[in-house]
């Protein structure tokens, strides 16, 4: 857990916003906020949702502190009962969300907020800031396991991340992803995911010789023996001088378990080189691992090209999403409550995919009892219990005529509770966990949804009542133009 204050963390128009509240009466309205996103990064089918744990821990650690207020006083804006609100703030309200490691759908909510009007606003920076970045890292991650079609990834992006948090947490959201391992010594301390990492091209020149550094290596760590061999010629003396260190150090204490790791060149055309020198030395157990800015697409290519890789490190392409660095969640209000009433907002655009889905709701998602496959997922309202329907005819939101009848599924709710009156009541399950689960959700997902190029669009439809009361809302909000 990370105890750190981040409570200024925040656009300052949320404390000027506040402090407006504060000052009518919408101080003590109660707002309901979705998070949600309108588009997949690079074109994919499906996103993965990462973050929620930060989000637990900055809602737990909310403080403003005397050094806080000062500066905000300093300002000049803000009224002095607000300040005084603030030195007793405390999150109050409710929180629900998708548990990290589920694939997520444009337009549905991630999470949502159910709190006092200024907390629910003051809160929308970090929560943005915690699920754009992670589920954006957990998604590149996501395709690029995927590519490599088993092999294991590791995180190799420290050195090009942007800041600490995005190495340390892009290497949390990259195990989530489905990585078996990052080069971040600090997330393996604090967040158990499994560090590795062998030598650099600087240890080789450190020694006279390539195979004295092979050979010192070799037994130094006599049990995770990988070389690199393309610090000077791959073919012509670094295979060869690792081959020679394995045959002269490790093999003679029965030691098989080594590998060898290129970081530049032809790899298709080199790992099918080291493979057949490997073999022919008899040495066939020596893994082959890869670096060298890898991404989904050069990974799928080289395979198909019939590289002989074990396994991979991937750096900047996967630690800033370089493809399409930017997630893109957004925090709109949806409804308000007044006295007792929960009263549905809608946000309209000329931008049409910018219209939001109004109202507090509940999420479903609907899997096929013969195949476990996800079919769809559902938007109600939050007084509607899909629960136990046994059939559903469900509608394209856009396009209401495309209509289908569901029978013979399994449905569950997605978002749980995560605070209850400002308590947390949900225990974050292990990251090993979390990593599984993600893992097993992703392959409920038709392949014709996974594919990385023109994916088929997943369905996230309306009931009918949400679909009424949304268009309710436009028909409205045209007639008061």
């Amino acid at each position: 857990m990370n105890n750190t204050n981040y409570t200024l963390l925040c656009d300052f128009y949320e404390l000027t916003m506040g402090n407006g509240y504060f000052l009518s009466e919408k101080r003590n309205e109660t707002a309901y906020f979705d998070v949600f996103f309108r588009s997949i990064p690079d074109g994919g089918g499906f996103a993965i949702a990462a973050g929620l744990e930060q989000i637990i821990d900055y809602i737990k650690n909310l403080k403003f502190t005397e050094k806080d207020i000062e500066f905000l006083r300093s300002k000049g804006v803000f009224d002095e009962g607000f300040l005084s609100y603030l030195l007793d703030f405390k999150f109050t309200g409710d929180i629900y969300a998708i548990p990290e490691g589920t694939p997520i759908f444009p337009n549905e909510p991630i999470l949502t907020v159910k709190a006092p009007a200024i907390e629910a606003q003051f809160i929308e920076t970090f929560l943005l800031l915690a699920i754009n970045h992670q589920s954006l890292i957990a998604t590149k991650a996501n395709r690029i396991v995927r590519a490599a079609q088993g092999r294991p990834i590791a995180e190799f992006g420290s050195r090009r991340a942007q800041g600490s948090d995005g190495a340390i947490l892009g290497a949390r959201a990259a195990y989530i992803g489905g990585c078996a391992a990052t080069a971040c010594t600090i997330s393996d301390r604090d967040y158990g995911i499994p560090a590795t990492g062998t030598m650099a091209h600087s240890w080789v020149q450190m020694f006279d010789t390539e195979y004295e550094a092979f050979e010192a290596y070799c037994k130094l760590y006599p049990n995770n023996a990988t070389l690199l061999v393309d610090t000077y010629d791959v073919l012509g003396s670094g295979v060869p001088n690792a081959i020679k260190a394995f045959k002269e150090v490790l093999v003679p204490k029965g030691i098989r378990k080594f590998g060898v790791r290129i970081d530049s060149g032809d790899i298709a055309y080199l790992t099918k080189k080291i493979r057949k020198m490997m073999n022919e030395a008899g040495l066939p157990e020596c893994k082959i691992v890869v670096s060298n800015s890898m991404d989904e697409h050069i990974i799928r290519d080289i395979i198909a090209q019939g590289a002989e890789v074990d396994s991979f490190g991937v750096g900047e392409r996967l630690i800033t999403a370089k493809s399409e660095p930017v997630f893109g969640g957004v925090y709109k209000l949806v409804a308000v409550e007044k006295n007792g009433e929960v009263i549905p907002k809608i946000k309209i655009s000329e931008n049409p995919e910018k219209i939001t889905n109004p109202h507090f709701k509940k999420l479903y998602r609907l899997y096929d009892k013969a195949t476990g496959k996800a079919q769809a997922d559902l938007l109600c309202a939050y007084d509607e219990d899909f629960s136990d329907a046994t059939e559903l005819e469900l509608f394209d939101p856009s396009n209401t005529w495309k209509r289908k009848t569901f029978r013979n599924f399994e449905i569950r709710e997605l978002q749980v509770p995560i605070f209850k009156n400002g308590e947390c009541v949900y225990n974050p399950p292990a990251i090993a966990d979390v990593r599984a689960y993600c893992l097993t959700q992703v392959d409920k997902l038709w392949d014709e949804v996974t594919r990385f190029e023109n994916p088929h669009r997943y369905y996230v439809d309306l009931s009918q009542k949400l679909w009424d009361i949304k268009h309710s809302l436009l028909h409205s909000a045209g007639k008061r133009k």
